[in-house]
């Protein structure tokens, strides 16, 4: 299914529906959030499905990172910051004062903007977070793990006789899919994905595609994008957010074919952004 905009044809994905069967994972109830005095969001909430990709787009700026990091509870560690409202994970407050922070987001996995692997070899970037909190003991244990993320990542072929390299001797595309299986190595139960993309070339962009959709089978994903194609084809549901306020969210096939927003339209069509 296809609808032809400014930026050509959009090929949705196979599945660009919400499925009924898959629960909330993420509910956020009236979530605004300020740096100093100025506003960023305002007003949110959004319901987040398990097992599968919520798209966030809109122009830069009107608060879809920081609702990224609001979810994972990394917005409350910048100074002057001020948040209300709620983000539940499975139902619970993750701003419980009871809950340990650094337990919160050992939940989530961040692939950012640009690959960002730490000045060590591909073996030590994957096992550094595993390693941090215990969740391996013994080589062997360490080398499944890493076989595992490597293969989740599409990345084992091409690395597995190199483990011991610098990371940086990879090539950018291998270096976002390895910051992915850097991302997955602590077993989180939620991947959120900050434009992973955008320094990527097209064939690069098309593996980590291919490894969204795979990820969704065992988790939920959220992936801010400013790519209208690549949300058409990887997301189930999007959320269109304009000067800090989600102006609609749906079903991917209904936001992208049938938006209800002028807004909405205008931007999928390439008419600003």
């Amino acid at each position: 299914m296809q609808q032809r905009t400014l930026l050509g044809p959009l090929q949705l994905g196979r599945d660009p529906n919400h499925a009924s069967g898959n629960r909330t994972k993420v509910r956020i109830e009236g979530l605004s959030f300020w740096y100093g005095d100025k506003q960023a969001l305002r007003d949110v909430s959004l319901d987040i499905c398990a097992n599968e990709v919520t798209a966030f787009i809109g122009p830069s700026g009107c608060g879809k990172t920081t609702l990224l990091k609001c979810i994972n509870r990394t917005a409350e560690i910048i100074p002057h910051a001020r948040m209300e409202g709620r983000v539940l994970l499975d139902g619970e407050d993750i701003y419980d004062a009871e809950l340990d922070p650094p337990m919160v987001r050992r939940r989530f996995g961040w692939v950012a903007q640009r690959p960002d692997p730490l000045p060590r070899s591909i073996r030590s970037n994957l096992l550094y977070a595993p390693r941090l909190h215990g969740l391996v003991s013994g080589r062997a244990d360490e080398d499944r793990l890493v076989e595992s993320v490597l293969t989740d990542a599409a990345l084992w072929d091409e690395v597995k006789d190199r483990l011991d390299d610098d990371a940086y001797q990879l090539s950018i595309g291998q270096q976002q899919r390895l910051c992915v299986a850097r991302a997955l190595s602590a077993d989180p139960e939620i991947v959120l994905m900050d434009e992973p993309c955008s320094a990527l070339d097209p064939l690069a962009t098309a593996l980590i595609d291919e490894l969204i959709d795979r990820l969704r089978a065992s988790r939920t994903v959220v992936i801010i994008t400013h790519n209208i194609q690549q949300a058409a084809r990887v997301s189930q549901r999007i959320a269109f957010f304009h000067l800090g306020v989600v102006v609609e969210a749906g079903d991917t096939e209904q936001i992208i074919l049938r938006p209800a927003t002028h807004q909405c339209a205008d931007f999928i069509m390439g008419r600003y952004g």
